[in-house]
């Protein structure tokens, strides 16, 4: 079955479940007291969606996929990062805290996941060495590989995670990533990893029809952690591990933001941004959702041609 087929059916398949959630789910949206006022009014909104493109996703590559081990290490390392997520919103929404699971409690959680697939990768000849974009060197990282999978899951996990602030930034953003690596796994013959993203592109895809503005329901931890997770797995098995870094470009720029903000403002009492992430300094700025969000849309499909310039002749 063609890969675009099963994308097609993962998108249905979220079109149809999407509606029952939203209708039937109770966890609604808690909002920042400290972000733009407009934001106020989403309050209450369904949230948590990202279970359903998960679960699009999981059946489609279960039951009309050929699986293979590595294939199934992707889908579970992908729903474990989805767990965690679910912990968290479910901490702080369901139970209605204001913090969600423990910093620690996450970062373990996450490090556990990398090792164990470090050792499938290992199981199955997995290069260590890594290709250092637009330079032709490599570097071997040996030992430190394991290093370099929990730093590109943690990393871009809460990329994404920062990135869900907006309606619709961080679906359509995580789809422009996810057709990237989806040209270079089809290049590189990765069958099962082009069905991977081509299922996760098409379920995102039907899930961002009720996450676009005024959104009916958000993603929550559970959509935004598996997104980020998936992302770097797929990266670290095309070997793009450091192309990463410019294809999820919006993810690393939104994550920058609010690092300088934290450091701007405890060493000299100032604020770099109006408001960190990002998108909301442009919010501030009066720009509107839709403005921000189709800017960094074209901000993230300008990232995407760029990383895979060294891979793929356009």
């Amino acid at each position: 079955m063609p890969a675009y087929i099963t994308a097609l059916m993962a998108f249905s398949l979220c079109l149809i479940l999407c509606p029952l959630y939203i209708r039937f789910s109770p966890f609604g949206q808690q909002i920042r007291l400290d972000g733009p006022g407009r934001h106020f009014r989403k309050a209450g909104t369904p949230t948590m969606g990202g279970v359903v493109f998960l679960l699009s996703s999981m059946l489609i590559l279960l039951f009309f996929v050929p699986m293979t081990p590595l294939l199934l290490a992707t889908l579970l390392i992908t729903l474990v990062g989805g767990f965690l997520g679910f912990v968290d919103d479910y901490r702080k929404v369901a139970r209605h805290r204001s913090l969600g699971l423990k910093a620690r409690h996450k970062l373990a959680g996450q490090l556990i996941f990398s090792l164990l697939f470090y050792f499938v990768l290992i199981g199955y000849g997995h290069s260590t060495v890594v290709n250092i974009p637009f330079s032709g060197m490599q570097v071997d990282f040996g030992y430190l590989y394991p290093l370099l999978i929990f730093i590109m899951i943690i990393g871009t996990a809460n990329g994404v995670n920062l990135t869900d602030g907006i309606d619709g930034l961080a679906g359509g953003t995580a789809i422009l990533a996810l057709l990237a690596f989806l040209t270079l796994a089809s290049q590189q013959g990765l069958s099962g990893l082009v069905y991977f993203c081509a299922i996760m592109i098409g379920a995102v895809f039907g899930f961002l029809i009720f996450n676009l503005h005024p959104a009916r329901v958000f993603m929550g931890d559970v959509g935004s952690l598996s997104l980020g997770t998936a992302l770097a797995v797929v990266a670290i098995l095309t070997k793009a591990e450091l192309s990463l870094v410019i294809i999820g470009g919006v993810f690393v720029l939104e994550t920058l933001s609010v690092i300088l903000q934290v450091i701007s403002f405890r060493l000299t009492g100032r604020r770099i941004f109006l408001m960190s992430p990002l998108h909301h300094h442009f919010e501030m700025k009066g720009w509107s959702e839709w403005h921000v969000v189709t800017g960094f849309w074209a901000l993230g499909f300008c990232f995407a041609l760029l990383g895979i310039l060294e891979y793929t002749t356009l």
